[in-house]
């Protein structure tokens, strides 16, 4: 049985008033900054779950950008302005990072798209205050990696987490209609980037195909 409705799945995609999709048009190539090797293995373990997945392809490079999914971990937003080039990655930079710190900010994401629309690159800034620091370093990656899968709408996990607790094992795993719509998203039948909300109905197609 099918645990989400057309209408909740159009709302996770939902921008400014306007339905916008997009996926990953290309193999994901990560690259971690600003932590030990543990936990670099486990950007790239929670990578590597929702590709599977997602059944899409994950690869050591990009052979346009090398790496097309960038993971900073850093302490203050200011610490990025010593990172070489990253002027390049982050459009208009001093004016966002200082909109971030005076917000306080934790965490930020962008992407860059191909001409057809779809995702070619990703970029994640973790800034490691108390409260990120409180979080298990899986459930932390799990949900970021969970949300540079596809464009969210901007308000799709603002009042839920996409992450849920196992009832018999407590574990920590993604919500089983989250998991639905990734892996409805990447179905090749479906078309890799959608502004017209009868997309959100074709997932719902799939999903109820498959559940």
């Amino acid at each position: 049985m099918t645990a989400i409705t057309p209408e909740e799945i159009e709302s996770l995609f939902e921008r400014g008033g306007a339905y916008g999709f997009s996926r990953w048009g290309r193999p994901i190539a990560p690259v971690v900054f600003g932590v030990e090797e543990e936990t670099i293995s486990v950007v790239k373990g929670a990578l590597e779950a929702l590709c599977s997945l997602a059944r899409h392809e994950l690869a050591e490079t990009d052979p346009e950008l090398g790496s097309n999914l960038m993971v900073f971990f850093i302490r203050e937003w200011s610490d990025l302005k010593g990172v070489p080039d990253i002027d390049r990655l982050i459009p208009e930079m001093d004016p966002l990072l200082a909109r971030l710190d005076e917000a306080k900010a934790n965490q930020y994401r962008f992407f860059r798209f191909d001409e057809q629309g779809a995702i070619k690159a990703g970029f994640v800034f973790l800034r490691m205050d108390d409260t990120l620091a409180d979080i298990p370093a899986d459930v932390l990656v799990l949900g970021q990696m969970v949300q540079i899968m596809l464009l969210w709408g901007e308000k799709a996990f603002a009042e839920r987490s996409p992450l849920a607790i196992h009832p018999e094992t407590k574990a920590t795993v993604l919500r089983p209609e989250i998991a639905q719509v990734i892996q409805a998203a990447y179905d090749s039948v479906l078309p890799a980037t959608a502004q017209d909300s009868s997309h959100a109905l074709r997932l719902f197609a799939r999903i109820s195909a498959v559940g």
